[in-house]
């Protein structure tokens, strides 16, 4: 499974990625304007810097909803480093964009997945990435996680070659769950990859090998 961390926070993914277990990076417009980037040169050089911390894929996302504007805005962001990923919605025009790119090598993520019937639509038109957003169905009372797994299951059924790319992850159970379903990659914040590390019995079992390490060298 591959880890990508949700952010636009340059020092969160480089401590992400100090940690030797990223694999690239998911950003919107919400998470650049978190951080105070605004302005399409900023935005644009933004996506740059985060590019030269990682060694993997960075989405990019189009702010246009109309195919030309889709198609015009993709093509500026892949033109702007090797590991860019063009980030589309998924609606009528996103998935006739997605296949535009997919004809001219242009790998990119659909995002704003939350029914199998769109994740299909978004494989067949050549999607690299098809994203699911598991948190948000889970806050309106829907099972995220099954929709991963309903996705794997034809996913398996037709060797569809698209990455399942489980979004809007809250917690560590949302990544352990995800893997064990079969999600190809997970994003999230920084703070679900690092609680990966927790364990109480960890905690507790350093704890002692120190103190009795502590009391036969005194």
């Amino acid at each position: 499974m591959k880890f990508f961390i949700d952010t636009a926070n340059l020092e969160q993914i480089k401590e992400a990625q100090s940690l030797g277990v990223l694999d690239g990076v998911t950003t919107n417009p919400s998470l650049m304007a978190k951080e105070g980037i605004t302005g399409k040169d900023n935005i644009l050089k933004h996506y740059v810097d985060i590019c030269a911390i990682v060694d993997g894929d960075v989405s990019a996302e189009v702010i246009a909803t109309d195919y030309e504007g889709m198609i015009k805005e993709g093509e500026e962001l892949a033109e702007l480093h090797e590991q860019i990923v063009v980030k589309i919605p998924m609606t009528k025009d996103g998935v006739k964009a997605c296949k535009y790119f997919s004809d001219k090598g242009i790998r990119t993520n659909v995002t704003l997945v939350f029914s199998a019937g769109q994740a299909l639509l978004a494989a067949k038109a050549g999607a690299t990435y098809v994203s699911p957003f598991i948190g948000r169905l889970d806050d309106v009372s829907t099972d995220g996680l099954n929709l991963i797994d309903e996705i794997r299951m034809i996913y398996d059924n037709y060797a569809f070659e698209t990455q399942i790319l489980a979004a809007s992850v809250r917690h560590t159970m949302h990544i352990v769950n995800c893997a064990k379903i079969g999600a190809d990659v997970m994003t999230g914040p920084l703070s679900s990859i690092l609680g990966l590390l927790k364990h109480p019995l960890t905690d507790l079992g350093l704890e002692q090998f120190l103190a009795d390490y502590a009391k036969g060298n005194k």
